[in-house]
């Protein structure tokens, strides 16, 4: 089986990095052995261990809130544990079972269940006492991250953008409207417990596979579409690279983008605009460059790509894509793969 807590750990690391935290300086604070990290094979952490990550990452970063904009940054990271969930699922409520089943691969503090009422159901996360205690960074930082990644998922799954009835925390916040934004549902007040409220029609709904297997045709591609290093100081390059690493783009509004890099989002429109582009403009080149590597795969169809690049309509899609190339997808497609 794969070791899905070492990939959480890695995908932590690089969203770290996004934000300007050197991960061998964040392992070495929490008593991590990088090098050791990247070779092949488990390495098994302890509980200490992992809490230090999380507090350094969030001190370093300085965003307390970094669990929480980790989770909203991390669904192509996130493929290997939703890879498993989808291939036995078939409706949302079969994912959330199985996704249930799986959280103690990433994390022995809280485990899921999925309670149902009469019009609702919620999906809880119950945390060890002693464990939670024992790790606080860890509880905190993972609680925001799983309540994020189950919105988020949810919209992966059905290709369509989920709004909770309500999330209950267990702890008090203090930026109520930052985890409404990337919760999207209103934040009851200190509970004892976290759970997503959701309506009991979602259940029966089918799950989409495509913008999995999309996303898995990236993962192979990504690294040689990033900007290089000699690009890396520009804000441009930067936002660049974490909505072409995150391609559910549809989500990746200028306000969630701006939180990410932890500026507000008029500071980020006028350091884009002293490097001379705009973030419209940087959204449609990474939809650009994702749409002719989908479309060079010659194995899905242009409304699937078209949904997944977040246009309503495929029709929109086609009109952006000829204005980009001069030519529609489908020539495109049959151009780059040889169809005839």
């Amino acid at each position: 089986m794969e070791d899905f807590q070492k990939q959480f750990i890695l995908a932590l690391l690089a969203y770290a990095a996004q934000r300007d935290v050197k991960p061998q300086r964040l392992c070495k604070l929490s008593g991590i052995d990088y090098k050791a990290l990247l070779k092949q094979g488990r390495l098994p952490l302890n509980a200490a261990q992992i809490n230090n990550l999380w507090k350094n990452a969030a001190h370093l970063s300085n965003d307390g809130l970094f669990g929480l904009h980790f989770g909203e940054s991390m669904q192509l990271a996130a493929l290997g544990v939703v890879g498993q969930i989808i291939q036995t699922s078939n409706s949302v409520g079969e994912a959330l079972s199985n996704a249930g089943a799986m959280t103690p691969l990433l994390t022995d503090i809280f485990r899921m269940q999925v309670n149902h009422h009469k019009k609702t159901f919620t999906v809880q996360f119950n945390a060890d006492a002693k464990k939670s205690a024992a790790s606080p960074s860890t509880f905190r930082h993972m609680a925001d991250f799983l309540a994020v990644f189950v919105v988020h998922e949810l919209d992966g799954l059905l290709l369509q953008k989920v709004e909770p009835i309500s999330v209950q925390l267990p702890y008090a916040v203090e930026d109520a409207a930052e985890y409404a934004r990337v919760l999207r549902g209103p934040i009851k007040k200190k509970t004892g417990e976290l759970a997503i409220e959701l309506d009991n029609s979602m259940l029966n709904l089918s799950i989409l596979t495509a913008n999995y297997e999309l996303q898995n045709y990236l993962l192979g591609k990504v690294q040689g579409l990033i900007k290089g290093e000699e690009e890396a100081g520009s804000l441009e390059a930067r936002i660049y690279n974490y909505l072409l690493t995150n391609s559910y783009l549809y989500a990746l509004s200028l306000e969630a983008v701006a939180a990410n890099f932890n500026i507000s989002p008029r500071n980020l429109q006028r350091k884009l605009k002293e490097e001379g582009v705009t973030f419209i403009q940087i959204v449609e080149s990474v939809r650009k460059t994702l749409a002719e590597h989908y479309l060079q795969s010659g194995n899905y169809q242009v409304k699937d790509i078209a949904y997944i690049l977040g246009y309503n309509e495929p029709s929109a899609f086609l009109r952006a894509f000829k204005r980009w190339t001069g030519i529609t997808p489908a020539a495109y497609q049959k151009t780059t793969t040889g169809d005839k």
